[in-house]
């Protein structure tokens, strides 16, 4: 009786009937794409996991580089069940990166960026961005000597960049080198300033999806005229992926814990054959296709400039591709989409076998 009277209490107060009518009216297309309606959900899912196993390890933390590097050790060897949050957490990261990638590039080839959703697209590519810094940020927390030899290999490529580079630079550093100021600015921007800018896009996302609708890709449009209902049939099917994708970064978490590397030494010359994480890897490749000087100029200034404006051309892909806003089929921007995912992975299988 008491819970009937509270959910009495509650429908008087809001509006649960709209919320549940626009649940049983709410469609799903079926075709031989729509594995790709998943993805996003899981990106979603593994987010909510790296929030939560983010805040527990950020109570036991220490964001100063005379500690930082201990109170990791600390977290690992002496906190209750400390290595599998840290480890859940390292491996969730990991995992949310690739699946958002696979999201985003399959919404490219199947060009789901299309008028009406530019608007859904700038806001996945800049959710993918703050991911990466995300990783960018959280890999430099651990204050070893890899992630700092990363991190001043990554701040000093953004100072390349011409007018704005060396804004940029001191921004990220906190000063002109990578100091203890940075490692402060980075904790400031992975559990405060990146946390809610990223609430803030998914749910600006995840509303324009639903008020846009799924997306049915140009090749099988016209033969797509079944429908199944999002509740409770997909979100079902959403709720047995994540329940596999836990399973896997459990086991993946118990089986492969991160190692912790050697604290980072400052004045001392970076590890050699230093890699950056795997998501940096096709960038890290790019930067050495350049030679040091070509004609007179910085060969890394100009490769830092290509490659902005190709993620510039990428981000704006939606603007160009004006067959597929018609409904019309592009060839030229496939092409372009299997190009942009296929430099991709052939470039981070090289840097991991280089």
């Amino acid at each position: 009786m008491s819970c009937q009277r509270l959910k009495n209490w509650f429908d008087e107060r809001y509006d649960f009937e709209g919320i549940r009518s626009f649940l049983k009216q709410k469609v799903v297309p079926v075709h031989k794409y729509g594995i790709l309606y998943y993805t996003g959900g899981l990106t979603l899912f593994l987010f909510i996991l790296q929030f939560i196993t983010g805040m527990v390890l950020a109570f036991y933390y220490v964001p100063y580089h005379e500690q930082a590097h201990k109170s990791i050790i600390e977290i690992v060897t002496k906190l209750n069940m400390g290595w599998l949050f840290r480890s859940l957490h390292h491996w969730g990261a990991q995992i949310a990166i690739g699946v958002l990638f696979i999201h985003v590039f399959g919404t490219l080839l199947v060009k789901a960026y299309r008028k009406p959703r530019e608007i859904i697209w700038i806001t996945g590519f800049i959710l993918l961005v703050i991911s990466i810094f995300f990783g960018l940020s959280g890999y430099f927390l651990l204050w070893d000597e890899r992630a700092f030899a990363a991190v001043r290999v990554a701040t000093g490529g953004a100072g390349n960049l011409p007018f704005i580079g060396g804004f940029i630079k001191s921004f990220l550093r906190g000063s002109i080198d990578v100091t203890g100021e940075t490692l402060v600015r980075f904790y400031a921007f992975h559990v405060c300033v990146l946390p809610l800018f990223t609430i803030f896009f998914i749910g600006l996302h995840g509303l324009l999806v639903q008020y846009h609708g799924m997306s049915v890709p140009i090749s099988v449009e016209k033969d797509t005229k079944k429908y199944e209902p999002f509740f409770p049939n997909v979100l079902y099917k959403d709720f047995i992926i994540w329940l596999i994708a836990l399973g896997v970064v459990v086991t993946i978490s118990v089986l492969f814990p991160p190692e912790i590397g050697k604290k980072a030494d400052p004045l001392a010359a970076p590890p050699e054959n230093i890699k950056p994480e795997w998501y940096f890897l096709f960038l890290f490749q790019t930067l050495k296709l350049f030679p040091g000087d070509i004609m007179g100029l910085n060969g890394e200034m100009i490769a830092i400039i290509l490659i902005s404006l190709g993620i510039l051309f990428f981000l704006l892909i939606p603007f160009f591709d004006r067959k597929s806003s018609r409904g019309e089929k592009s060839t030229l921007f496939t092409w372009i989409g299997i190009l942009y995912t296929a430099y991709f992975i052939i470039m981070t299988i090289i840097g991991f076998l280089t």
